[in-house]
């Protein structure tokens, strides 16, 4: 059946007696006095942020079936569901920090400014908790700079497993922090395939041996954390030596600036951290689940092009926390979002943590 738009009327019948008069009350409503029931604004949140169709596109849907809606109107939807949201984002918030080991990363997004007569370049940083706490928040900032991330982390105590940014270096160095690094070898495998074209003989042993550290994770996915550290010591660490041997060997043959010199300098100089996840079995090789994270956003870019504003980075970053969390636990999120967004403004606070995508339960169950 082709999706349809209905209109739905609450009449609010009155009731009289000699000594009162009394007016029965409507349903709740997610956006208060706003004609957009909860399926209408879920749809407009899921066709940005799912199916990547800028407002525009969706406005000209809409106009095939014969309703008329601006795409100015749909923004204001999405921020106002975003502040109706804030308390459950506040909510997911905790239980990521729960999380033994987060995945960050971050992408670039154009931002428009009335101030500047060109788009400035904004940040989206995805923090994926780990498999106990299966969620995925997103953060917006206007710039790159360390003070977005330091905000976001603050009251964190564990490991980081991300990239080499130099941001976060500060967050390492200082024992206070509470805070431990762990590297990717993704990005590290990346270094050496940019320079294979260029040096294949230094650089095709250096890959044939990272080959070697994700062939172990083969067959440690499916073993106890326990038995992955077991696994790991007896066969990645004397691959790791010989790896780290190979490139102190070819570090002083290699020109600094050149690929093949910065892939051996990127390796050597975060090898503590690339090496850590052979310390836990819980750490992981690579930072890939959060890289995937981002792909969402990657996509939608090339799509909606840009955000109109700062305010409007932080509704895609506070929805996109929902939507992505409801696919990583393999819930529908135009079905979560219909479901919270009809019942959370009567749902009681200190009942919050119900309406979480990993312990949401459609209305059947209930």
């Amino acid at each position: 059946m082709p999706a349809q738009l209905t209109v739905i009327e609450d009449v609010c019948k009155k009731y009289a007696c000699a000594c009162t008069v009394k007016t029965a009350t409507k349903p709740p409503q997610p956006i208060e006095k706003s004609t957009a029931g909860a399926s209408l604004l879920a749809q407009v949140i899921v066709g940005k942020l799912v199916d990547h169709l800028p407002l525009h596109r969706q406005e000209k849907i809409f106009e095939r079936h014969g309703v008329e809606i601006s795409r100015k109107t749909m923004g204001g939807w999405m921020a106002q569901c975003a502040d109706l949201l804030n308390p459950l984002y506040r909510s997911l918030k905790e239980v990521l920090f729960q999380s033994k080991v987060i995945g960050t990363d971050d992408t670039s997004v154009k931002v428009l400014d009335m101030a500047l007569p060109f788009a400035r370049t904004g940040r989206i940083w995805p923090y994926y908790g780990d498999k106990e706490h299966p969620v995925i928040l997103y953060d917006y900032t206007a710039t790159r700079e360390r003070a977005g991330p330091e905000k976001f982390l603050e009251g964190y105590r564990g490991y980081l497993q991300a990239d080499a940014y130099g941001g976060y270096d500060a967050f390492f160095t200082d024992p206070a922090r509470g805070l431990i690094e762990v590297g990717c070898w993704s990005h590290a495998r990346r270094y050496y395939h940019k320079a294979l074209e260029s040096d294949q003989p230094r650089m095709g042993p250096a890959l044939l041996l990272i080959a070697q550290l994700y062939r172990v994770e083969t067959p440690a996915r499916t073993l106890s954390s326990e038995d992955r550290l077991r696994l790991r010591q007896l066969q990645s660490r004397p691959i790791l030596d010989k790896l780290q041997d190979y490139l102190l060997e070819i570090q002083a043959e290699v020109l600094p600036k050149s690929p093949e010199g910065r892939a051996v300098r990127y390796t050597l100089k975060n090898w503590t951290a690339l090496t850590r996840y052979c310390e836990d079995g819980d750490l992981e090789i690579d930072n890939n689940a959060t890289e995937r994270a981002i792909r969402s956003v990657a996509v939608g870019r090339h799509n909606w092009m840009f955000f109109g504003s700062d305010h409007g980075g932080n509704t895609a970053a506070v929805l996109r926390s929902f939507v992505a969390s409801c696919q990583r636990v393999s819930v529908n999120p135009f079905a979560w979002l219909k479901d919270v967004l009809s019942r959370i403004a009567v749902h009681p606070i200190t009942r919050l943590t119900e309406l979480l995508p990993h312990n949401w339960l459609p209305p059947s169950l209930n």
